[in-house]
């Protein structure tokens, strides 16, 4: 399935869902994101060796919020890291392919 095709099938599936909802983020927590993504690569990369568990490290290959790049870096200083690059999508890679 193409990334188009992929995104208008999670919007299909989004809508379905219409009780037990997530509550919307906070004001804070939405600045904190901005601030976090109009920052990534203007600092020293955080390390991330401490970190023992299992991370899926996940991004799409046309990403414009998050660059790819910062991904693969990402799952190189994880040790326990599993990278995947959707393709044919963007930030919301991981929705459109969700199986």
């Amino acid at each position: 399935m193409k990334g188009k095709e992929a995104a208008d099938a999670y919007f299909e599936r989004l809508a379905e869902r219409t009780s037990d909802l997530d509550a919307p983020i906070s004001m804070q927590a939405g600045l904190a994101q901005v601030r976090a993504i109009t920052s990534a690569g203007m600092h020293s990369a955080d390390d991330l060796s401490q970190i023992k568990i299992p991370v899926f490290v996940a991004n799409g290959d046309n990403d414009l919020m998050v660059a790819s790049e910062h991904s693969k870096d990402m799952a190189t200083r994880l040790p326990e890291s599993r990278l995947r690059i959707y393709p044919n999508s963007g930030h919301g890679g991981v929705f459109q392919y969700h199986h």
